[in-house]
C-alpha cells in the first residue's frame, strides 16, 4: 500500500513495511496533539461517521478522540438495533446513505466480512474497527506500534523478536492480525499457547510457517519461555454458542506476578488489548501486575489513539498540513508530557 489518500483500511493484508513505517512516522507526530502540548485543527469541517454496530468502548472512543484532536466533528450509531440495519436495511444500502454524511468512517460489525461488504457501497474512506472474528487492522497496528516502541527501549527491534500468545487464538481477531504483520520482519519466534479448541486459525499458521518464521505450539505454560512480549487475550464469549462453553476456558490461562517469574524473563512486556475480563473466576491479568513497569496495557491504548490519528490524517491527505493549522492549547498548555 503506497498511498493512503481516499483509500479504504479493511485489513493487514493491504500493508508493507513501507507502509507500516510510514503509519508510524505519522503517529509519532502526532504526539504533542494527543498530550494536549499543542493543537492542530487540520481536519476542521470535518465529520466521522463512527459506526459500532458491537460492544465496544476502546476502541469506540479512541476512534472519535483521534479525529476530534484533529479538529474535526463525530457522529456516532451504537448497537445493531438503534441502526435501520434491525429493519431489513442492507449494508450497501446503509454506506450509500451514510457516507453522504461523513468525510470518512469507521466502523466495527459482529459479521466476518461485514466491514469490505460496508465499504463497497460507501462514498467515502472506511476504516475496519473490527469485524466478528476477522480481523483488527487498527489494532494490530498500535499493537505493532506498541512492541515496536516497547522494544526501542531496551536496544532492540521487531526483527529477532520472540512473542508469546496466549489464550484464545481461535477468536481473538487481535493476535490474527498482529501475527499477520509480523510476518513481514525477520526471524520471528511465535509461541502459541491455548487450548486445542481456541488454537490459531489454520490459515495463520499457514501464514506464519510460509514467511519462514519460528513456531512453538503449547496447550500449556510451561518452563522460562524467554519471550520479549507477553501478548494475553481475553476468552471471546460473544462468539461461542452458549456462556457455558465460553466458561469452560475462563481462567485457563490467568497471569499473576507469581507466574510472570516463573515463565518469563524480568523484561518481557505485557500486553493485551483490553477488556481484561478481571472477574474473580477468570481474572486474566491479576491486579498485582498492576505496579510491574512491564505491564503495557494502557500504554497500548494511549498508543491506540496516536495510530488512529494517524490513519486519518493519511486517509483523508492532510498528514502534511498539521503544524500549518497548529494553535497553542490554552486550558490544558501546562498539562504535563507523561
Amino acid at each position: 500500500m503506497s498511498q493512503f489518500t481516499g483509500h479504504h483500511i479493511l485489513s493487514v493484508s493491504q500493508l508493507d513495511r513501507d507502509a507500516i513505517e510510514k503509519v508510524f512516522a505519522v503517529a509519532n507526530m502526532m504526539q504533542p496533539y494527543a498530550k494536549r502540548q499543542k493543537r492542530t485543527t487540520v481536519l476542521d469541517g470535518a465529520i466521522l461517521g463512527n459506526l459500532f454496530f458491537e460492544p465496544s468502548t476502546r476502541t469506540r472512543v479512541s476512534f472519535g478522540t483521534a479525529f476530534n484532536l484533529l479538529g474535526g466533528e463525530v457522529r456516532e450509531t451504537t448497537g445493531m438495533s438503534s441502526s435501520a440495519l434491525a429493519k431489513g436495511e442492507s449494508l450497501y444500502d446503509t454506506a450509500r446513505v451514510l457516507s453522504g454524511y461523513s468525510d470518512i468512517i469507521a466502523m466495527r460489525h459482529p459479521a466476518a466480512g461485514s466491514v469490505a461488504e460496508f465499504a463497497q457501497g460507501s462514498r467515502v474512506p472506511v476504516i475496519n474497527g473490527g469485524d466478528g472474528a476477522n480481523e483488527h487492522p487498527t489494532q494490530a497496528l498500535l499493537d505493532l506500534f506498541t512492541i515496536e516502541r516497547e522494544l526501542r527501549y531496551e536496544g532492540k527491534g521487531i526483527d529477532g523478536l520472540h512473542i508469546a500468545m496466549i489464550g484464545d487464538l481461535r477468536y481473538g481477531r487481535t493476535v490474527h492480525s498482529l501475527s499477520r504483520l509480523l510476518c513481514l520482519y525477520k526471524n520471528i519466534h511465535f509461541t502459541l499457547v491455548s487450548p486445542p479448541e481456541l488454537a490459531m486459525p489454520t490459515p495463520v499458521i499457514d501464514a506464519i510457517e510460509n514467511a519462514g518464521h519460528r513456531l512453538t505450539i503449547s496447550t500449556r505454560l510451561e518452563g522460562s519461555l524467554n519471550a520479549d512480549i507477553c501478548y494475553q487475550t481475553r476468552i471471546q464469549e460473544e462468539r461461542f454458542e452458549s456462556q457455558a462453553e465460553a466458561n469452560r476456558y475462563r481462567g485457563k490461562f490467568r497471569l499473576n506476578q507469581s507466574i510472570y517469574t516463573k515463565h518469563f524473563q524480568s523484561k518481557t512486556v505485557i500486553m493485551h488489548p483490553l477488556p481484561r475480563d478481571s472477574r474473580a473466576e477468570a481474572n486474566e491479568l491479576d491486579n498485582d501486575l498492576n505496579q510491574n513497569p512491564n505491564l503495557a496495557i494502557f500504554r497500548q491504548t494511549d498508543n491506540g489513539v496516536l495510530v488512529r490519528m494517524a490513519l486519518f490524517a493519511l486517509t483523508l491527505g492532510v498528514e502534511h498540513l498539521l503544524t500549518r493549522y497548529e494553535k497553542d492549547v490554552i486550558w490544558h498548555s501546562n498539562k504535563s508530557s507523561e
